[in-house]
């Protein structure tokens, strides 16, 4: 029974608030009705009454599968609800058997089957979606991660920079060039250049504020996507840790984009952990090509690989440089 205080409320609600109200809540309950959905495909439930070619009992169906005939009561009457199970009564006993759509499209033997996408949703996509407000960063929270980049290249830049002789090149852009750590590190040895970093408009604001003073005359800032917008002309572009974030696929777009732009003589240095050609290590790249996996579409790669991508992007004599640290250099001229 309502309160009189809800009572009221709901009598006060005028037609558009109510109808507001159910989007709202349509809204609210919606993951309820995706999960119900992938965890039916998970247990089997559409393929065990597919299979048995008649209506299950609750019972039945939790005794095949070992599960809690309760639990697996409050599931099947939730697919009833959804449409994804028809119901019929014996003996005041309830039998499920699949409907049409559930037939066609949740079987897993069907022609038409869209269980396997089920699952990919319910194990990877349901999961990632938990953290969307992390991905939705505050600049405190980009603020943090910059400062782990920026701790990144001042332990180990100077030595990825100094793995190839780079005086030769005067106008440099670093492609997600993030706190500036790299513009700086190559400024200290080649004082003749310039630096442009290109990131997000929020990162570069970030940079601006915290990391890189006004009145430095060396570097400067573009605001941009480098996928989406241009990239303009350079001697040397620099990707640290970017490469490794995206498919072959992308690589390639990205890498071919840089190749149009760069001058003739110009060159790409990419700086990356690299896997050992017969993949035996180092452990820490296996364990950060793991990591890749759970946070991007990327992975760790071999030298022959980054070859192959700056090969098929037209780049030539590509070199690889190690360090004896974490992160080594490959390099490539146009």
């Amino acid at each position: 029974m309502m309160t009189d205080q809800a009572t009221e409320y709901h009598t006060n609600m005028s037609s558009s608030d109510l109808d507001n109200l159910k989007q709202l809540l349509d809204y609210r309950d919606g993951f309820l009705a995706s999960k119900t959905m992938f965890t039916t495909c998970e247990l089997g439930i559409f393929d065990l009454l597919h299979d048995a070619g008649e209506p299950l009992s609750a019972a039945g169906i939790a005794s095949h599968l070992c599960t809690n005939v309760d639990a697996t009561d409050r599931l099947l009457s939730a697919c009833t609800g959804m449409k994804l199970l028809k119901v019929e009564t014996k003996n005041l006993e309830a039998y499920y058997s699949n409907t049409d759509v559930s037939s066609v499209y949740l079987v897993k033997s069907s022609p038409k089957s869209l269980y396997h996408m089920m699952m990919f949703y319910s194990n990877s996509i349901y999961t990632c979606w938990h953290f969307l407000p992390q991905a939705v960063r505050s600049e405190e929270e980009v603020l943090a991660f910059m400062y782990y980049m920026d701790c990144i290249w001042n332990m180990y830049g100077k030595e990825v920079i100094q793995a190839f002789d780079l005086s030769e090149f005067h106008t440099i852009y670093d492609l997600g060039g993030c706190t500036g750590a790299f513009a700086r590190i190559f400024l200290s040895t080649n004082q003749g250049a310039t630096v442009t970093i290109m990131d997000l408009p929020m990162v570069v604001q970030t940079a601006k504020k915290y990391f890189v003073p006004d009145n430095d005359p060396h570097i400067s800032f573009h605001e941009g996507d480098f996928f989406k917008d241009a990239i303009p002309e350079a001697d040397l572009y620099i990707l640290a840790k970017i490469i490794h974030d995206w498919t072959d696929e992308k690589c390639l777009q990205l890498l071919k984009k840089i190749y149009q732009s760069c001058r003739p003589g110009g060159a790409v240095l990419l700086i990356e952990l690299l896997l050992n050609e017969d993949r035996s290590g180092p452990l820490i790249t296996q364990l950060f090509s793991l990591h890749m996996l759970t946070l991007t579409e990327g992975k760790e790669r071999m030298p022959s690989e980054y070859k192959k991508l700056l090969t098929d992007s037209g780049f030539r004599d590509i070199q690889v440089r190690t360090t004896g640290k974490i992160y080594d250099a490959i390099m490539g001229r146009k």
